[in-house]
């Protein structure tokens, strides 16, 4: 090889530490689930730069977490944390609302290092939590009948200020599993979000789903699945139904009816239509 050729080829090769992060950092963000430990430590052995692998991982992993809503358990057990947009206070710190505890997380070691409990601007209102727990309850179920290794987190992320009826809110359920088997090569994860918006003033419930499933199979190969999916639908909003006799019945109300007859309103739940009816129009008879 001449000397021209061996010029050519060391430039070729050359590679700014710049370039190095952004190849670093795209090998991160692709590892499959569960997997970015392994591709981890063997970009920093290629790497053999501790800085440029260091500036690598402090961008890619939080951006992995959220993406793959990775689960990170309490320093002290006493819950999990869901790493998501939906949970994120801060670059570093992440909301349980169940247990109203904030953790502090390590996003390369994976790991939640505090926790403090959570204020109340970062809470949502009485009114508001009142249906946040009630479907997190519902999904509770449902993810343990479901799901053998699931975990779920339910979050309002619209109108958390909202005091009482009237105004627009929305709640979001975010639920997660994954299957580690990397002695049997292969590892998978699921991943489901549910934004729920209640429209108050049309008494309705809008859903949106969207999920995505994610598998790797590596014996003798090297296979991988990606699949997403999204959904919508609405539903009437059944919490107006329970109000009918206190609030709208009485709204729709004639000051005086024409039998002449004042509307019992004292006693509205023992009142029965549909006898009320039979009775008149003689059905029935």
């Amino acid at each position: 090889m001449s000397d021209t050729e061996e010029e050519i080829h060391e430039e070729e090769i050359v590679v700014s530490d710049d370039q190095k992060i952004d190849i670093a950092k795209w090998f991160l963000l692709n590892s499959p689930p569960g997997e970015i430990q392994y591709v981890a430590n063997d970009l920093r052995s290629v790497l053999n730069d501790d800085n440029v692998y260091q500036l690598a991982a402090s961008q890619a992993f939080p951006v992995y977490n959220k993406s793959h809503i990775v689960c990170l358990q309490f320093p002290n057990r006493s819950g999990d944390v869901l790493i998501s947009s939906f949970s994120e206070i801060s670059e570093d710190e992440y909301l349980d609302p169940r247990t109203a505890q904030v953790a502090k997380v390590d996003h390369v070691r994976q790991i939640c290092t505090q926790m403090r409990p959570a204020r109340d601007d970062e809470l949502p209102s009485h009114y508001v939590e009142e249906y946040r727990c009630a479907l997190d309850a519902e999904i509770s179920k449902y993810v343990g009948e479901a799901y053998s290794k699931g975990v779920f987190s339910v979050y309002c992320t619209n109108g958390k200020e909202v005091e009482e009826p009237g105004l627009d809110f929305e709640l979001v359920v975010v639920i997660t599993a994954t299957r580690h088997s990397p002695k049997n090569f292969c590892n998978g994860s699921w991943v489901s979000i549910w934004n729920i918006e209640f429209k108050d003033e049309l008494q309705t419930v809008e859903i949106r789903g969207k999920m995505q499933v994610g598998a790797h199979y590596f014996e003798e190969g090297n296979v991988q699945l990606d699949a997403k999916h999204e959904c919508r639908d609405s539903t009437m909003f059944q919490a107006s139904y329970s109000n009918l006799p206190d609030s709208t019945f009485k709204e729709l109300r004639r000051k005086l009816p024409v039998t002449r007859t004042l509307f019992p309103w004292h006693n509205t739940m023992q009142f029965s239509l549909t006898r009320d009816l039979t009775k008149e129009l003689g059905i029935g008879k």
